[in-house]
C-alpha cells in the first residue's frame, strides 16, 4: 500500500493532458492519523485527531470547490468490507464533482487552497485519489 499524499510527476501530467472533456469525479479514499502531525507553528489548536485535522481542510476547500461550480457528490464511513482482505484499510470515501479538469487544476494553484492544505498533510497518513468519468454501463 502506498504512503503517498501527492501526485508523481508523470501522475499530474496523465492528468492534466487527458483528452475527454467535461465533468469529472474524484474518489477520495482517505485513511487519518490518529492524532494530527503537525508540524511546530503550524496552527494554534494542534492537539486534534487526525480527522478534525482534516475536516478543517475539507470545510476550507469544500467552499473553493463551489465556488469553481463543484459539488461533493457522495460521502461515507466504510463499515464492512464484503469483498476483499482490506478491512481497515480507508476512514472514508468521498466523491467530489468538478465541472471540468481544468476547474480541479484551478483549485490546486489557488492561494486559498495551499493555506488549507497544511490541514491536510497534518490528518492525512495516506489516501488514493481517483478520477473518474461520470456515468458507466457496467451495470443498467
Amino acid at each position: 500500500m502506498s504512503q503517498k499524499k501527492q501526485p508523481s510527476g508523470a501522475q499530474m501530467r496523465d492528468f492534466r493532458d487527458h483528452p475527454r472533456k467535461g465533468a469529472i469525479h474524484m474518489i477520495n479514499l482517505l485513511k487519518f492519523h490518529d492524532r494530527a502531525q503537525y508540524q511546530a507553528g503550524e496552527t494554534d489548536d494542534a492537539d486534534v485527531t487526525g480527522r478534525e485535522a482534516y475536516l478543517r481542510y475539507g470545510a476550507a476547500v469544500g467552499k473553493i470547490v463551489a465556488g469553481l461550480g463543484g459539488r461533493i457528490v457522495w460521502s461515507g464511513q466504510p463499515e464492512v468490507v464484503f469483498i476483499g482482505d482490506d478491512g481497515d484499510l480507508w476512514d472514508e470515501v468521498v466523491v467530489v464533482e468538478y465541472p471540468t479538469r481544468d476547474a480541479f487544476l484551478q483549485m490546486i494553484a489557488m492561494p486559498e487552497y495551499h493555506a488549507a492544505h497544511v490541514h491536510r498533510e497534518a490528518g492525512l497518513a495516506h489516501q488514493q485519489l481517483i478520477q473518474c468519468r461520470p456515468g458507466g454501463d457496467a451495470i443498467s
